[in-house]
């Protein structure tokens, strides 16, 4: 015979009354009336053809058949419900694994900081992060979620702002400032050397100024071309050229003497993650 979700909800049922072997109080767990729950018994014993209680007015038993068939359902149906409570585990206490795709500015500056409050509190999770400067597409990269710059995200995709919008400065080592001058003006830059940060998608990152009501944005020229934001720290550093860079990447570089902020009055507010 076929099963129906009527049958499986007349097993459901019967399992009741067989473990309680009374109308009343299984209807009482299940929140049914003993005579709906009477007359579902009788329409299932009328599908299959076997009877499967014996009722008086004083006691509920199993039949022979009764006791056969409670045995063969009785593990499923706690199967079931083993199930269930696990799937009620999901819910109240996240489990499983969240794929991240995260530029490497957000890795340092928005991750770093909260990941082990985050684990601390949600053991369970896993946290697989992909660390690259490419702007992959999110799903197509198999992520459940990615961190972007924002106006590089697709219109389509569904954002949430998770920063404040950034200071970007341009840094140079103390030596070469010396020996090139320090810009008093972004139309200085252009007798300078520069490191050009490469986005994911192979534009190059124009360098923006801001002052009051005046802006100005420079498509620099430069030897050198990197994707990496620590390795144009370092290269700032050793004396390479000027770099354009979020203030927090050179702040410890500055206060060590390392490096040195130039245009402050120029600098702008870049995109938030």
């Amino acid at each position: 015979m076929s099963t129906s979700r009527a049958d499986l909800a007349d097993f459901n049922y019967f399992l009741a009354i067989a473990r309680h072997r009374s109308f009343r109080r299984a209807g009482l767990e299940l929140g049914v009336s003993a005579s709906a729950l009477s007359h579902a018994l009788k329409s299932l014993e009328a599908r299959i053809g076997v009877r499967l209680l014996n009722r008086t007015n004083r006691s509920v038993t199993l039949t022979a058949a009764g006791e056969e068939f409670f045995a063969a359902l009785v593990g499923p149906f706690e199967a079931i419900a083993g199930a269930a409570l696990a799937l009620d585990r999901h819910r109240d206490e996240p489990i499983g694994r969240i794929r991240l795709n995260v530029m490497q500015h957000a890795s340092a500056l928005l991750l770093a900081p909260v990941l082990p409050v985050f684990v601390e509190r949600y053991p369970d999770i896993e946290i697989d992060v992909q660390v690259s400067n490419h702007l992959l597409d999110v799903v197509q990269a198999g992520a459940d979620a990615g961190i972007r710059y924002g106006g590089t995200v697709p219109e389509d995709m569904v954002t949430q702002r998770l920063s404040a919008e950034m200071r970007w400065v341009v840094a140079g080592a103390p030596a070469y400032l010396e020996k090139h001058g320090v810009p008093l003006h972004p139309h200085d830059l252009l007798n300078h050397r520069y490191h050009r940060i490469r986005l994911g998608n192979d534009r190059i990152y124009h360098w923006d100024f801001e002052r009051g009501e005046e802006t100005f944005a420079l498509d620099v020229p430069g030897a050198i071309t990197i994707d990496d934001t620590p390795f144009a720290v370092a290269l700032a550093a050793a004396g390479a050229g000027l770099a354009y860079l979020p203030e927090p990447y050179v702040l410890s570089q500055v206060r060590q003497g390392a490096l040195r902020l130039v245009l402050e009055d120029w600098a702008s507010m870049g995109r938030a993650a």
